[in-house]
């Protein structure tokens, strides 16, 4: 094929590429001036959060008591502009793809500022609730020899600060950032928690690799959950036309102190109640009485 045939072929291609059937749905419209989403900004902001929440393990410079105040200082200033930035391009993107709830840039730039200092204030908060999550990390694995080595190395707590920054974010009404958020935790560290679920203190996700926790789930106090546990939905009500339902409640609650062992499957708006565990490899659809112990049955001899 000669280059006059490529030429040929590539102008071809865009004339098809560039029918509106052909992109119907699945290409995005913005308004000029209007910012988009960034995934390689929020992905800073999430760098700069951990190291205002965990200062001395995360960023690049060394922190001691002479240099903290600075070094927060210079941090939280710059996570609110990301985060104001982030924030307002999420509410340009909804408000494009939704034609009914046209808002000006300027009304959107208020109501991101607002937002972005609201999660500002909530650090001191936040940074509390993970320490509660650290503790409870290193109590329930005698592997860890310290806190410090929970915070630096592992996979859990990185995924339980993304989902309890995108969790607040939620509660803030910011659309679409949120979710992007806990991707980015799913894609480092095979933890995928939606933003929406809700979680107590004092949680724990050891190794980590395979849980799923739905975005209607909710989790009490000092709950463990062990690799490749699922909470999940059983099934999905359709409506009159076949379309599913969306937003009712469909995922498992997990009362205090529950124990969830490896590659436990919990299925359904079902009750785990308090100080139960559940054993490994098992399928959970029916309610768990507060103390049981839920486990593989032992084979017949």
């Amino acid at each position: 094929m000669g280059l006059y045939d490529n030429s040929r072929v590539i102008t071809e291609t865009v004339k098809k590429l560039s029918e509106k059937n052909s992109y119907q749905g699945l290409c995005h419209q913005h308004r000029d001036g209007a910012p988009l989403p960034s995934g390689e900004v929020l992905s800073e902001i999430i760098s700069i959060a951990r190291a205002i929440l965990f200062p001395g393990f995360f960023g690049k410079s060394i922190i001691n008591t002479g240099t903290i105040s600075y070094h927060l200082g210079v941090n939280t200033e710059r996570l609110y502009e990301l985060l104001y930035e982030q924030i307002l391009a999420g509410l340009c993107f909804v408000c494009d793809c939704e034609e009914s709830n046209v808002r000006s840039v300027e009304e959107m730039r208020r109501e991101a500022m607002e937002k972005a200092i609201d999660f500002i204030e909530y650090l001191p908060e936040l940074r509390s609730v993970l320490s509660t999550d650290v503790a409870a990390a290193f109590y329930n694995d005698p592997a860890a020899h310290s806190q410090a080595e929970i915070i630096f190395c592992y996979p859990g707590l990185r995924a339980i600060c993304n989902y309890r920054i995108a969790h607040k974010l939620l509660e803030l009404d910011v659309p679409f950032i949120p979710r992007i958020i806990s991707e980015m935790a799913h894609s480092e560290t095979g933890i995928d928690i939606h933003p929406a679920a809700k979680i107590g203190l004092s949680f724990t996700i050891d190794h980590g690799t395979g849980v799923v926790i739905g975005a209607t789930s909710i989790i009490g106090n000092n709950v463990t959950i062990y690799q490749g546990v699922t909470l999940g939905a059983k099934n999905f009500p359709l409506d009159d036309d076949g379309n599913p339902i969306k937003g009712i409640p469909r995922h498992p609650i997990i009362g205090d102190n529950v124990i969830i062992y490896s590659n436990a499957t919990i299925l359904g708006r079902i009750t785990i109640g308090d100080n139960a565990v559940i054993g490994g490899n098992l399928w959970v659809t029916q309610d768990v009485a507060p103390g049981s112990r839920v486990q593989q049955p032992r084979p017949q001899k």
